[in-house]
């Protein structure tokens, strides 16, 4: 099966995103706070193409207080299924 990676990194973020119930317009505020300068369309942009750096990735999740990281394929697709709850590990 070939993968669109692409796709699951925009996948991957924007489950982390939802499952956190942050906007993009919050997401720009909490880059802000880590030093990292963007705009809400570039991060709008970035996203919905999804061919963002890994570097830009990273920020985001360490913004948003992600602190592992699951990377198996099954899972990413799994986590952008609207139709999955997800149970916090707090």
């Amino acid at each position: 099966m070939q993968v669109n990676w692409n796709r699951q990194a925009k996948r991957y973020l924007k489950s982390e995103l939802v499952r956190r119930g942050i906007s993009n317009d919050q997401l720009v505020k909490k880059l802000e706070a880590i030093g990292v300068t963007e705009t809400k369309a570039s991060v709008e942009s970035k996203i919905s193409r999804g061919t963002f750096s890994a570097a830009f990735l990273l920020q985001c999740l360490n913004a948003i207080g992600c602190k592992s990281l699951v990377t198996e394929v099954d899972y990413l697709t799994i986590a952008a299924e609207p139709s999955i709850e997800y149970k916090s590990n707090a």
